[in-house]
């Protein structure tokens, strides 16, 4: 049975600290909240107010409880058997976008190009990021546009495509630790590379929000090439059914899709979860898939396309929660 309450009389922080002023939820089905539209239930779900009342809320979850943090959840599977923890839920919450014009910290602009600073948090949509540039006069995040996640989602695994990635406009991020800590740290802090971002510190952090140098420019002609990419996603993307954009990475010097449907595998199911007619790289349910049917199709994929070209696929979609 889900549980739903508001915590503005309980203080989790105990000795008088600050109240939590957001919302949890008990035995929440996490299929209402990714794109896949299947899964279990979290244990607890928690929708911030705020900025502040997240920090006061990761400080307050014990050290041995696993923290989830989800956006659109549209890169996520969550098992049947649900997820225990705490999930939070940053889309609708960090919204926050602007131009900046804040210059300590950051590494210089390149001297001989007009930019402007956009900070944006992690429960914009990435599209919106896309659209806030464009509509300022800001070229070179069109690209954020064919992405259907979220910005803390995008600079969590150096999502991109058309030949952009995330990193490649950030300059700095703002990060929060276990502690409650919130964190200002530059890209030489990380290692990053295709679809891949670790921080060269042991203790995890997570991804709050970032600023992004991009070049002043042709606004509308960046609205039109926004248009163009939508359009192109439109004609090659499963849009219209439930699916978490591209399963897999492609392996260097070729497509991950290209391997799939060599390998016989477009239109290929089991239960109701199958590979894309439209894109093989794209797992989608018909209906009344199970996370167990899209698992189990992912690992049959995976194994079929070793098999037969001795390439291993690797995931780009993560899979949290116990097996049913």
């Amino acid at each position: 049975m889900r549980h739903d309450y508001r915590m503005s009389e309980i203080d989790v922080a105990g000795g008088g600290g600050p109240v939590l002023r957001g919302r949890f939820l008990y035995n929440e089905p996490m299929k209402t909240h990714v794109s896949w539209r299947a899964g279990g239930a979290a244990q607890r779900v928690y929708i911030p107010a705020d900025l502040e009342d997240l920090t006061w809320l990761v400080r307050s979850i014990p050290a041995h409880d696993d923290i989830h943090m989800v956006g659109l959840g549209s890169n996520l599977l969550v098992r049947d058997g649900g997820v225990s923890g705490v999930v939070i839920l940053l889309h609708g919450v960090l919204t926050r976008i602007a131009i900046e014009s804040r210059t300590h910290g950051l590494p210089p602009a390149p001297p001989d190009v007009d930019t402007a600073l956009v900070y944006a948090q992690a429960g914009v949509a990435s599209p919106k990021l896309a659209r806030f540039a464009a509509n300022h006069d800001l070229v070179g995040g069109e690209f954020w546009a064919g992405i259907p996640g979220t910005v803390g989602g995008a600079i969590a695994m150096n999502a991109g495509c058309y030949g952009s990635e995330t990193w490649d406009k950030l300059v700095q991020v703002q990060t929060l630790d276990r502690n409650g800590q919130l964190n200002e740290r530059l890209p030489d802090e990380y290692v990053t590379g295709y679809r891949h971002v670790a921080l060269k510190l042991p203790h995890p952090e997570w991804f709050i929000g970032g600023w992004f140098r991009l070049e002043r420019g042709d606004g509308a002609a960046s609205r039109e090439t926004i248009k163009a990419l939508l359009k192109k996603r439109i004609a090659t993307q499963p849009l219209s059914q439930p699916n978490a954009g591209s399963v897999f990475r492609n392996p260097p010097g070729d497509h991950a899709a290209r391997l799939i449907e060599a390998c016989g595998l477009k239109g290929f199911r089991i239960g109701d979860a199958q590979v894309s007619e439209k894109h093989a790289n794209f797992i989608v349910n018909l209906g009344q898939a199970t996370a167990t049917d899209i698992e189990r199709l992912i690992e049959h994929v995976e194994d079929t396309v070793e098999a037969r070209t001795n390439v291993r696929l690797i995931r780009e979609v993560r899979i949290i929660g116990e097996r049913q």
